[in-house]
């Protein structure tokens, strides 16, 4: 059974029912949600937009390799009415996104995947929520807990 941690943001619509429904999906395709993270809101990261981001990180327990979790995270998106994935570093409003940040300690670089999540430590929106629920758990390239990252983060904010 792997640990997989996930980040999930929103800036559309009902965006607390959102991420619950990203949870939901989550639990019945892809694993078992072991620890959600508090609800963080925050603003847009990487453009410009009206809308707040609500954010959050899970844990979950699968028996699925990365790639199949990918397209299961990728489905969700567009049940819940994601059109469109950032292009080429273009982000846009949304109503769920959802990012693989690691899974165990595997590093991989695919095409289609990197893990771990080549920007989770320069979001805060990221590393606060994921800091919450797993402050121990060690970077697998960066050999720092993700608490000690969270705070290297919050100081370079300050």
């Amino acid at each position: 059974m792997a640990k997989v941690y996930v980040g999930l943001g929103t800036n559309l619509g009902n965006k607390e029912e959102n991420l619950r429904t990203a949870v939901y999906l989550i639990n019945r395709k892809i694993g078992k949600v072991i620890s959600l993270s508090s609800f963080y809101e925050t603003a847009a990261w990487g453009f410009v937009s009206e809308h707040t981001f609500l954010n959050a990180a899970a844990c979950i327990e699968t028996t699925l390799s990365p790639t199949d979790i990918l397209h299961f995270t990728q489905e969700i998106e567009r049940e819940m009415g994601r059109k469109q994935k950032s292009v080429q570093g273009v982000y846009s409003d949304r109503p769920i996104d959802i990012d693989i940040l690691l899974y165990n300690n595997l590093t991989l670089q695919t095409p289609e995947l990197t893990i771990p999540h080549p920007l989770m430590t320069e979001r805060r929106f990221v590393m606060e929520p994921l800091a919450e629920i797993a402050p121990d758990f060690i970077h697998p390239v960066l050999h720092q807990s993700l608490s000690e990252l969270n705070k290297l983060l919050l100081t370079e904010s300050e």
